[in-house]
């Protein structure tokens, strides 16, 4: 086993930062070539330790910049049209891509897979859509369907 000190996080394995111990093949042929993570030494250690502050500052600036896009998602509702029939119900549904173009439209670049639609919008009506708009921040967006 070889001790390596992960850069990067690795799923199953570990978080950035961490000192973890892997089979050789393992460290020889995936992590050190991609360069997720070095060798466990003193100098490296040191590195590791500087570029973790450095990561911690830029996902604080992030968490922040997200908390203020989430504010502004949250003050917004969205108005989508859709073909509907008898009782309500839309002849196809509203997916996220409808949703990110309909958020586009008004100024806010969101990409469609941070949309979480527990199941698509079949019906008419007032729902609530949650955006993942940084891994701790969420925003909730209202978002009404109305007949064509």
């Amino acid at each position: 086993m070889i001790e390596l000190i992960l850069r990067e996080d690795v799923k199953s394995l570990g978080k950035a930062g961490e000192l973890v111990r892997v089979r050789p093949g393992y460290a020889r042929n995936f992590l050190l070539p991609k360069g997720l993570a070095y060798e466990a030494t003193e100098g490296n250690k040191k590195r590791i330790a500087g570029e973790t502050r450095a990561r911690t500052t830029r996902q604080a600036s992030e968490k922040t910049e997200a908390e203020g896009l989430a504010g502004r998602l949250g003050a917004l509702t969205l108005t989508l049209h859709g073909k509907a029939g008898e009782e309500g119900r839309l002849f196809g549904s509203v997916t996220a891509q409808d949703i990110a173009e309909a958020l586009e439209r008004a100024g806010h670049t969101v990409d469609r897979r941070k949309i979480e639609l527990g199941h698509p919008i079949k019906t008419l009506g007032a729902h609530t859509v949650v955006i993942r708009v940084h891994p701790d921040v969420h925003a909730e967006v209202r978002l009404t369907v109305v007949p064509e």
